[in-house]
């Protein structure tokens, strides 16, 4: 028992040194020391330091509590800009998963499936013949099934080709992206020939041999339109990865596509009339890029797109030509 008070008085007796300690931060021989050298102001000059002590503390404690604010609101802005992230990736996850739905092959209907194996136009034979020659009429009828199975597979290929087999050929093919021209340089082997490596958002920079040469000015830090899923391929000695899209109304003037004020390189370029993901590799055989290409055009307002449906940034704008209108683009 006489322990436990013995606790509780030395706690209570730290509690009120502490208390007295924040109202007196000086040690009382210093009082002292001042009130002998100056016994007149000696008390003012303590109650001086005291308050400036005082206004230290809360100085430092207000400035402690505005970097913890401003820490704060730099972790809110990150994560608002993570959530926006992940919420743009699940939008385009949705779209995805309702493009693949809407453009999966439609399964071929009943009609075009194999004859069935008892021959329609075969009609009942009569007792007595049947009776005569059972063997000579089955083994008839088992070539005329095999001969309309053949004939009903070879008529059902085409038509289940042509209602989902084939794969589909609009602008959503292509894959388009925002590029932005790193360096730009002329080709050691040809002078009609420009190589430009180009910055579309992957780990490394993509290479494009154009044959712009010197009817288009290419600077270092230019946002372009480059189409990244045609076939690799070396044009004199340079393997072009790429292909920049320009639009001309004469093979003397040509002019680039622009991307929309605010894109950053890697953003695709998509159709709003068109979705769908763009093939891995545009195959020359079937020439998607040949066959696509007359129905890309500039218009009137100088607006960059295929059958009248603009090339869109996402959140971003249209492409566009900087001056030219009504014009091809190649």
């Amino acid at each position: 028992m006489d322990n436990t008070n013995n606790t509780n008085n030395t706690n209570n007796a730290n509690n009120t040194n502490n208390g007295a300690n924040a109202a007196n931060p000086f040690h009382p021989s210093l009082a002292a020391a001042l009130m002998k050298l100056d016994p007149e102001d000696g008390e003012q000059i303590m109650e001086y330091f005291k308050t400036h002590a005082l206004l230290t503390r809360e100085k430092a404690l207000l400035q402690s509590s505005v970097r913890e604010q401003k820490k704060l609101l730099v972790e809110n802005a990150k994560l608002k800009k993570d959530i926006e992230q992940l919420r743009i990736q699940l939008q385009d996850k949705q779209r995805r998963r309702t493009a693949k739905a809407l453009l999966s092959p439609v399964p071929p209907p009943s009609t075009c499936s194999p004859a069935p194996s008892t021959p329609v136009s075969q009609a009942p034979s009569p007792a007595g013949a049947t009776a005569a020659s059972p063997s000579s009429s089955s083994s008839h009828d088992r070539r005329e099934r095999q001969s309309r199975r053949r004939r009903g597979e070879r008529k059902a290929r085409p038509d289940s080709h042509c209602l989902g087999a084939e794969p589909h050929l609009d602008a959503s093919r292509l894959d388009l992206k925002v590029g932005r021209i790193i360096s730009v340089r002329r080709h050691p082997l040809a002078e009609t020939l420009s190589v430009q490596e180009v910055d579309v958002g992957e780990n490394a920079p993509r290479t494009v041999v154009s044959k712009l040469g010197g009817k288009t000015h290419l600077e270092q830090g230019h946002f372009v339109v480059l189409l990244c899923n045609v076939k690799a391929c070396k044009l004199k000695g340079v393997v072009s990865q790429a292909r920049l899209l320009c639009c001309s109304d004469s093979d003397d003037l040509i002019e680039l596509l622009v991307p929309p004020t605010g894109s950053t390189p890697g953003d695709r370029i998509t159709f709003l009339n068109y979705p769908g993901e763009p093939d891995r590799e545009l195959q020359s055989k079937q020439r998607v890029w040949e066959l696509l290409q007359p129905d890309l055009q500039v218009d009137c307002r100088g607006v960059a797109n295929y059958k009248g449906c603009g090339f869109e940034v996402k959140g971003k704008g249209l492409c566009r030509a900087p001056s030219l209108t009504n014009c091809i683009i190649r």
